[in-house]
């Protein structure tokens, strides 16, 4: 059963794991350091315990522990209560769902043990915004994307604000990242998957149009260059979202890679 511990002090050394939530740089090293990461919101912080992660703290204002008071009887961890003023002088912004959670990270599977057994998958390259990655999990667990391969450089989806914006869906598909940028490819493809380049570029095979085989790796470029050259090349087809005729005359010649991932994803998966 958690304890609950009445704290005021923001700078009260237990909330270390807390402090200023919105500097990217800090909460990288940080939690990188102790293989923590950090949940905010009930429901959030519900979903990231039932899929097996072990909080290691929590900090709230006090309105918060009733709702949570089932949650707290089955673990084992401090509960540090606090006014709203405290919270927001350590987190370094209003909380308005006045509840986090710091919670151990479970170890990442590799890429062949997050993908063994799955149809249809998502390969992310590059993407930085957590935002944005935070979405496409969303994406991907709403329409049925069975796993999620990230590139080494692509943003963390278990940072706070991919949480956030995926209301704990990162939590409900598998991913794993890879370690050789240019030999990932690869190794999916010898794990029997085709792989489908979404690409802008309008003389691509038409999503609806593709060839697609039993097992498809549908890979997702940066926010603003898109997929790399080398990955286009290794692609073995390069697929489309056809645009509107009177849009591409306007100048509107795509879509963001969230709204783009949604679509394709419920292509794919009825393929």
């Amino acid at each position: 059963m958690a304890q609950l511990v009445p704290v005021s002090d923001p700078a009260d050394p237990r909330l270390a794991d807390y402090v200023r939530l919105r500097d990217v740089n800090l909460r990288k090293s940080l939690e990188a350091e102790h293989g923590l990461f950090i949940a905010e919101g009930e429901k959030v912080i519900r979903r990231a315990v039932r899929t097996g992660h072990a909080p290691r703290s929590f900090l709230m204002a006090r309105r918060w522990v009733e709702p949570l008071a089932d949650l707290l009887d089955t673990v084992d961890a401090p509960v540090y209560v606090a006014d709203d003023a405290t919270v927001e002088a350590v987190a370094g912004f209003q909380v308005h769902r006045g509840a986090l959670a710091s919670v151990h990270r479970l170890p990442l599977p590799d890429v062949a043990g997050a993908v063994a057994g799955a149809r249809r998958i998502l390969v992310l390259e590059d993407l930085v915004d957590h935002a944005n990655v935070g979405s496409i999990f969303r994406c991907a667990a709403a329409l049925g994307i069975e796993a999620v391969v990230l590139s080494p450089r692509c943003a963390d989806p278990l940072y706070r604000r991919s949480i956030k914006v995926s209301m704990g869906a990162v939590f409900a598909v598998p991913y794993a990242r890879m370690t050789d940028r240019r030999g990932g490819l690869g190794a999916l493809r010898e794990a029997g998957f085709a792989l489908l380049a979404l690409t802008p570029d309008q003389s691509a095979v038409p999503l609806d149009q593709a060839k697609v085989d039993d097992r498809a790796a549908l890979m997702l470029g940066s926010e603003g260059d898109g997929l790399s050259s080398h990955w286009l090349e290794e692609a073995d087809q390069r697929v489309c979202i056809p645009m509107s005729p009177a849009a591409m005359a306007n100048g509107v010649d795509s879509l963001n890679v969230v709204a783009a991932a949604a679509i394709a994803c419920h292509g794919l998966v009825h393929a």
